[in-house]
């Protein structure tokens, strides 16, 4: 079995000659969607936060720039929105970029292409100066991937910091020593905001520090963990826990439990998180099924998981009719 840096060597020395041939039914599109990242997915086994990996040679036809993105769930599924870590190669000279980037195409959406670039320029200096500790790791020259069409140029103008790998440059250690940084520099900038502005950020948490938006954050991505979710909805009943509004019966839900439009609620005390915490909680024990107006105000709370106190401000009642 090929390495994980040999499998990248290897889309950024054949995606020119293959990019000549059909697109449909490609062995070499199958490749680089599912063996590379199959292979990768072998070295995140012990990542404590959940990632999606995707990996592109285009979408109905040949791309311009072939990548394999690292979604965190928190912030996004997909390379159009949002900020991840992607390996971009120019297929021009076979460099390989190992990047903190962002999504283009929402950005191009609302501002357009000239303005966007701009839009996305700014953002990569704010992510880069949140996380300097994480990005002095890397370099903050700019990528070039030896394309002027739309995309890749947006994926140069989003490019925030990184690596570049250029032929005879990539092995194994280095490779895996490179990714396990820009993940840990990921986690941060996840944990401390991302691509919110300062103000808004310090809104969120009530003005609060930066450790407390990163146990704001660290809940967050626990509650939208689709694997805690299901299995939170397993062990409770579909019933808020604070206004006891009940979907089956109070708007006819008849849906899958899991898909019920309740949300789960990390209720362990966020002072308990020590600093460096990962996946230490406990189902249902440490877990809350609120309405997703309750949720709201219970985060509004001084103490999240108090809610005793979130009962006590509750000033309406579900009235359901009776046949």
């Amino acid at each position: 079995m090929m390495a994980f840096s040999e499998m990248l060597l290897r889309v950024a020395n054949e995606f020119v000659y293959e990019r000549g041939k059909p697109f449909k039914g490609s062995a070499f599109g199958d490749f680089v969607r599912k063996d590379l990242v199959q292979e990768v997915k072998r070295h995140l086994v012990f990542w404590p936060y959940e990632l999606k990996v995707k990996a592109s040679v285009g979408a109905g036809n040949w791309a311009a720039v072939p990548w394999l993105a690292f979604f965190d769930t928190l912030i996004t599924e997909t390379a159009t929105k949002g900020f991840y870590v992607v390996y971009l190669i120019n297929a021009q000279n076979g460099s390989i970029y190992l990047s903190m980037n962002q999504g283009t195409t929402a950005v191009y959406e609302e501002f357009g292409r000239t303005r966007g670039r701009e839009v996305l320029r700014r953002r990569a200096i704010d992510m880069r100066e949140r996380v300097a500790d994480h990005a002095k790791n890397f370099s903050d020259s700019s990528i070039d991937l030896g394309s002027n069409e739309d995309l890749p140029k947006g994926y140069e103008a989003g490019h925030s910091f990184g690596v570049c790998y250029k032929q005879g440059e990539l092995d194994e250690g280095r490779c895996l020593n490179d990714l396990q940084k820009m993940l840990a520099a990921y986690t941060a900038l996840v944990e401390r905001g991302g691509q919110t502005p300062s103000d808004v950020l310090a809104a969120e948490v009530g003005g609060g520090s930066i450790e407390e938006t990163r146990r704001l954050a660290f809940s967050r991505r626990i509650e939208r963990s689709p694997k805690v979710r299901r299995a939170v909805l397993a062990a409770k009943r579909p019933v808020c826990e604070a206004c006891g509004l009940e979907p089956e019966k109070d708007y006819r839900y008849d849906g899958r439990p899991e898909q019920t439009p309740l949300d789960v609620h990390h209720a362990r005390p966020l002072y308990e998180l020590a600093e460096g915490e990962t996946k230490r909680y406990e189902i249902p024990t440490d877990f809350l099924v609120l309405c997703p107006t309750c949720h709201r105000m219970i985060h509004k709370q001084d103490d999240p998981s108090n809610l005793s106190d979130l009962k006590k401000r509750i000033r309406f009642k579900h009235m359901r009719e009776v046949y």
